[in-house]
C-alpha cells in the first residue's frame, strides 16, 4: 500500500544553477529507478490524491530538480528513507514528480526558486503545510534530515486533528493565480507542452520550477502592468522581518535583529513559533508562506512557546516591508536583472568602499559587479554601462538602496519599453546614461 507520496517536482537545472554534467542521463536514471518504486508514485499527482482519499492517509509532495546539485543531499536522504524517516513515510501516500509542465497552480503553490520542496495535503485537497530549506539549497552535500523529520511529524499531527481544525488551515490554502498551469502562461505556452518528450530530448522539454515565476513576471511586463510584489519577492525569508530560524527545528528563533519588525513584536532568541494567525506551523516554509500571503501592511498574531510557557504576540508589518527582502541569491534574480537592470549585477557599497571611491556616506551607491553579454542581459552593456560603474541615481530613486529593492521599485513603477535616466560614477566623474526597461 502506498504511503505519503513526496511529489518531487523535477525542476531541471537552469543555466544559472550548478548542475550535474549529464543532465539528460540524470533525468532518465531517476525515472528508471523510481517509476516502479514500491513507495513512491512517479509523476502522477492525481493518483496520489485518489490513494490518499482511499486510505485516509495524508499526501506528501516533494518538488525536486533532479539534475540540480542543490539539495541533492537532502533528496538522497529522503529517498534512502533510513530508520528515522521510514516509519513516518509509511503513514503518508507518497508521489514523486520530476517536471512542472502539468502542475495545477491552483493547488501547488510553493517557493518555485527552490530545488527541493515538499507540500502536505489531505486527500480532499486541503493544504496542511510546506517545507523548503535554503540551508539545503546552499549546501548540496547537506543530508541533515532532523528538520524534515519534524515537518513530517507536524503534518501528521495536523492530519490527526482534521477536519476539526480545518478552519485554522484557511490561511495555508493557495491564493488566486492568473493561470491554471504553467503551459497556460504565454511565455511557456510558446515552447512547451504538458508532457515530457521521453522519446527525444527530455531535458529540453521540461519546464523548470523557477521558470513559473519568470514567466509570470514576464506576462505582467509584456502587458505593461506593474509586477505584483508577491511575484517580485515570493516567499519572503524570515530574515526579511529580522528573525533567523534554526534549520533543524520547525520554527525556533536563533537570532533576532535589534530594531527589526520581529524585535518590535517582542520576539526573543529561543522562542518557538507555534502558530501564525492561528495556523499551525510545519516548518520555516510555513513562516515564509504566512509572510507571502500578507499585504503591504499587515498585523500577524503569533503564538509563541518561550521556556515552556505560551506567549501571545502581535507582529506589525509596516508599509513597504517586502522591499527589505534580499533576492540576490535566488534563481529568479537572474531574470529580474535583465528586466529591471539590463543584465547588471549590482552590489551596494559599504561605508569604506564609498570612501575609497570618493563617494558620500549617504544615498545610492550600487556597484556594477558585472554585466551580461548576451540577449536581454546585454542591454545595459549596449547602453554604455561598464563593469565597476557605480549607480548614484536611477529614475527618481537616489536613496541608499539594495539591488533587490531597486528591482522591485523599477518593476512596479517603470514599464517595459521605458528609457530610465541613470546617473553613474565612473573614474571620479558623473555620467548620464539611459537604461531600457525590459
Amino acid at each position: 500500500m502506498k504511503t505519503l507520496h513526496i511529489l518531487t517536482l523535477f525542476c531541471i537545472a537552469s543555466l544559472h544553477a550548478e548542475a550535474v554534467k549529464d543532465r539528460e542521463g540524470a533525468v532518465r536514471a531517476d525515472k528508471a529507478r523510481m517509476e516502479n518504486d514500491a513507495r513512491w508514485a512517479y509523476n502522477d499527482i492525481d493518483s496520489g490524491f485518489k490513494q490518499a482519499k482511499l486510505t485516509g492517509k495524508p499526501l506528501l509532495v516533494v518538488l525536486r530538480c533532479v539534475p540540480c546539485l542543490s539539495c541533492m543531499g537532502l533528496d538522497s536522504a529522503v529517498l534512502m528513507q533510513g530508520d528515522e524517516l521510514a516509519p513516518l513515510l509509511d503513514q503518508f501516500v507518497c508521489v514523486r514528480v520530476i517536471n512542472a509542465n502539468a502542475l495545477d497552480l491552483t493547488k501547488l503553490q510553493f517557493d518555485y526558486d527552490l530545488s527541493f520542496s515538499t507540500l502536505f495535503f489531505n486527500g480532499d485537497g486541503t493544504t496542511y503545510g510546506r517545507y523548503g530549506s535554503w540551508s539545503h539549497q546552499k549546501n548540496s552535500a547537506d543530508t541533515t534530515i532532523t528538520g524534515y523529520k519534524r515537518a513530517l511529524e507536524a503534518a501528521l499531527k495536523i492530519h490527526a486533528g482534521y477536519p476539526a481544525n480545518k478552519a485554522q488551515l484557511a490561511g495555508k490554502q493557495p491564493g488566486s493565480v492568473p493561470y491554471v498551469n504553467p503551459t497556460a502562461i504565454p511565455k511557456l505556452a510558446e515552447k512547451y507542452t504538458r508532457d515530457l518528450n521521453w522519446d527525444g530530448k527530455v531535458v529540453q522539454s521540461c519546464i523548470h520550477c523557477h521558470m513559473i515565476g519568470d514567466a509570470m513576471r514576464a506576462s505582467y511586463r509584456d502587458q505593461k502592468q506593474p509586477v505584483p510584489l508577491e511575484w517580485i519577492y515570493p516567499m519572503p525569508a524570515p530574515q526579511t522581518v529580522g528573525m533567523t530560524l534554526m534549520a533543524d527545528q520547525i520554527a525556533t528563533l536563533s537570532d533576532v535583529i535589534a530594531g527589526s519588525v520581529a524585535d518590535k513584536a517582542g520576539l526573543k532568541n529561543g522562542d518557538q513559533l507555534v502558530s501564525i494567525n492561528a495556523e499551525p506551523l510545519v516548518s520555516t516554509a510555513d513562516v515564509s508562506w504566512a509572510l507571502h500571503r500578507s499585504g503591504d501592511e499587515a498585523s500577524l498574531s503569533l503564538d509563541v512557546l518561550r521556556a515552556g510557557v505560551g506567549v501571545s504576540l502581535k507582529m506589525d508589518l509596516p508599509k513597504g516591508w517586502r522591499y527589505e527582502a534580499d533576492n540576490s541569491g535566488r534563481v529568479s534574480a537572474w531574470s529580474m536583472r535583465a528586466m529591471a537592470a539590463g543584465g547588471m549585477n549590482l552590489v551596494a557599497l559599504n561605508e569604506e568602499e564609498r570612501k575609497q571611491r570618493g563617494l558620500s556616506r549617504d544615498g545610492m551607491a550600487l556597484w556594477v559587479k558585472g554585466l551580461g553579454m548576451y540577449g536581454p542581459h546585454a542591454t545595459a552593456k549596449k547602453a554604455g554601462f561598464q563593469k565597476d560603474d557605480v549607480l548614484l541615481q536611477v529614475a527618481e530613486i537616489k536613496d541608499t538602496i539594495s539591488e533587490s529593492r531597486l528591482h522591485g521599485q523599477l518593476l512596479q513603477d517603470h514599464p517595459q519599453g521605458e528609457l530610465v535616466p541613470v546617473t553613474v560614477w565612473r573614474a571620479g566623474k558623473k555620467l548620464e546614461l539611459s537604461l531600457p526597461m525590459q
